[in-house]
C-alpha cells in the first residue's frame, strides 16, 4: 500500500495508512470519538469485533485507513465493499469517517476520501457512497464538493420488523 503524505496548515506531516499499520488503541481512541459524535455506545466485543474484521487480510472487502501526524492518529475511515444488483462491479461503501475536532477543516478527510476513491479505483468498485447526518454541516460542506448528492432517504428497521 503506498502512504500518501502532505503538509497541513500547521506545518505537520500527514501520513495515510492502512489501518493495520496502527494499533489498535490508536484507532479505538478515534472510533469512540465518532461513537460520542454520533450519540451512539457500542459494547467492547462489537469494537473488538469491529478492529478484527478492519485488520484482517482474510476480508479483503472491509478495509480502512489512518491519517497520521508525526505518531499521533488524528482521522480514520472504514469502507466496506459489496456487490450490486445494478451494477457488473461491486460498490465501496464509506462507512465511518472521523478526524479529531483539532484537526477539522484543514483537509485531512479530504485526503481519506481520495485514498477511498483511489484504493476503490485500484480493486475496480463502480463507485464510493456514503451517507452522514442531515445536521452534520461541516462535514457536507466537504462532501457537496466532493461528491454528488443522491437524495436518497434512508430507512432503517431491526430485522424483526412488522
Amino acid at each position: 500500500m503506498q502512504t500518501t503524505q502532505v503538509r497541513h496548515q500547521l506545518s505537520q506531516k500527514i501520513d495515510i495508512v492502512p489501518l493495520s499499520e496502527i494499533q489498535f488503541e490508536q484507532w479505538q481512541a478515534l472510533w469512540q470519538g465518532y461513537q460520542l459524535f454520533y450519540r451512539v455506545q457500542l459494547s467492547n466485543e462489537v469494537t473488538r469485533l469491529t478492529w478484527s474484521k478492519l485488520t484482517d487480510p482474510q476480508r479483503p472487502y472491509i478495509y480502512g485507513f489512518a491519517a497520521v501526524s508525526q505518531t499521533k492518529v488524528v482521522a480514520i475511515v472504514h469502507v466496506i465493499e459489496h456487490d450490486s444488483c445494478w451494477t457488473l462491479k461491486p460498490y465501496a461503501y464509506l462507512q465511518d469517517l472521523f478526524t479529531l475536532p483539532d484537526y477539522r477543516g484543514i483537509g485531512i478527510a479530504r485526503l481519506l476520501i481520495a485514498q477511498v476513491y483511489h484504493t476503490a479505483q485500484q480493486r475496480e468498485c463502480d463507485r464510493v457512497y456514503w451517507l452522514t447526518h442531515e445536521d452534520n454541516l461541516q462535514a457536507r460542506q466537504l462532501y457537496d464538493r466532493v461528491a454528488k448528492r443522491t437524495g436518497f432517504i434512508q430507512y432503517r428497521s431491526p430485522t424483526v420488523a412488522m
